[in-house]
């Protein structure tokens, strides 16, 4: 079955918590690249009221089977109680690009593993 991808999007109210949550996914190997937009000028609804707001914008590259984690970190590391959470498919990408986003969102290997594999 050939590999799918996915860009994930989120938006935070600062660049330090944008910036956090693109360290910290590309840190886990969840996305190959994080790419930080910004500010941009948001209006949307919230509690019954139109809102604008300035945010940043972070662009996750990853693979669809590391959407899941990556949802959660993007939850876990969030200030906002609904926080932007949303993937698109990447319908056709370059085949480098496309093995080099599968290599760096491979699961990291265990300690465990390591130890068993050096026996």
């Amino acid at each position: 079955m050939a590999r799918s991808y996915v860009q994930v999007t989120t938006t935070t109210d600062s660049r330090a918590e944008a910036a956090e949550l693109a360290r910290s996914a590309v840190a886990e190997r969840l996305a190959a690249c994080a790419q930080l937009v910004g500010p941009i000028a948001s209006t949307y609804w919230w509690e019954g009221e139109i809102e604008s707001a300035e945010e940043w914008m972070v662009l996750f590259k990853t693979s669809a089977d590391r959407f899941d984690e990556l949802a959660s970190l993007i939850t876990e590391g969030h200030s906002y109680d609904t926080p932007e959470i949303i993937a698109t498919p990447v319908v056709a990408g370059s085949m480098d690009y496309l093995a080099w986003v599968t290599e760096q969102t491979e699961p990291a290997e265990s300690d465990e593993e390591a130890d068993d594999a050096s026996l």
